[in-house]
């Protein structure tokens, strides 16, 4: 089955009403991997209810819409999607409501793939505020080739040629997946061995999203002094898949309020994120 332009443009996604309480807070930041060292208190401020701040990358997990491109009646083969790109800009602290829509699709061509383009807002529940809005690229490496139209695509941030400015090394757990799946995500290829396999991985990978907010943490610490209010927007393109338990290194290059990024697994000295755009308050 292939995918209908016309029926996903039109998707009907329903609101997501989102109540977070501190446990839930504390639950993602463990997902992305902080309190490893439970002395470490810069860490512990994120997964210890005594004066808790959340991560400025926990919008992503809020209002989620759930693995909508599961239903058959998408025409998605969804055992080989990939989330492609994801972007983040805060408007306010973090909220308790969502909503979906599709803005985009692009027809790469048979064997090239497809290109689903989303959007997210998040807004507060009871004023009606906007807190965040979310932007995805899913790449669908199955569906190519239904006819739909081939652009325009979103253009690509690029990075300065100089040596990064800041590095900062994050060693993820092997049970990572696991653990970040627990905030929403529950695609079986994070978790599933043979599903990893049918998706053409070694095994489970880890959710791009965990690699966001290991990105998200060391923007936190290199440039924003420890403050997450200080992170206005995160954009990135996911470039490679992560293993559980390899080590990323966050690459960052800092011009005024633009900081730029990227971040490979050490390990296999490949880049798994990349053309990374994040700007400061």
């Amino acid at each position: 089955m292939a995918i209908n332009y016309e029926k996903l443009m039109a998707w009907p996604f329903e609101d997501v009403r989102h109540r977070y309480t501190q446990r839930d807070t504390m639950l993602y930041a463990l997902g992305v991997g902080l309190g490893t060292d439970p002395t470490n208190e810069t860490e512990l401020r994120f997964v210890y209810e005594k004066n808790l701040l959340a991560l400025p990358t926990l919008p992503v997990v809020l209002g989620y819409p759930g693995m909508w491109l599961k239903d058959p009646a998408t025409g998605v083969d969804w055992v080989r999607l990939v989330h492609g790109e994801q972007g983040l800009r805060l408007h306010r602290p973090v909220p308790p409501e969502g909503r979906t829509r599709v803005s985009q699709i692009i027809d790469k061509g048979p064997d090239k793939g497809a290109l689903i383009y989303t959007e997210r807002t998040v807004t507060d529940a009871t004023s009606g505020e906007l807190l965040a809005t979310l932007t995805s690229t899913t790449f669908c490496r199955a569906d190519g080739g239904f006819g739909g139209p081939a652009g325009p695509v979103k253009t690509v941030h690029e990075l300065p040629t100089r040596a990064p400015d800041h590095s900062d090394d994050f060693a993820t757990q092997p049970r990572a997946a696991l653990i970040y799946r627990l905030s929403g995500d529950y695609n079986p290829l994070h978790a599933e061995p043979a599903v990893a396999s049918a998706a053409g991985f070694k095994q489970p990978i880890l959710h791009g999203l965990a690699t966001y907010g290991i990105a998200g943490w060391a923007l936190t610490q290199r440039v924003c002094g420890g403050d997450p209010s200080a992170l206005q927007s995160l954009d990135v393109r996911f470039s490679s898949p992560v293993y559980p338990g390899e080590t990323i290194r966050t690459e960052l290059w800092v011009d005024g309020k633009v900081v730029s990024f990227r971040a490979r697994a050490v390990e296999r000295d490949i880049v798994v994120l990349n053309n990374g755009r994040a700007e400061l308050r």
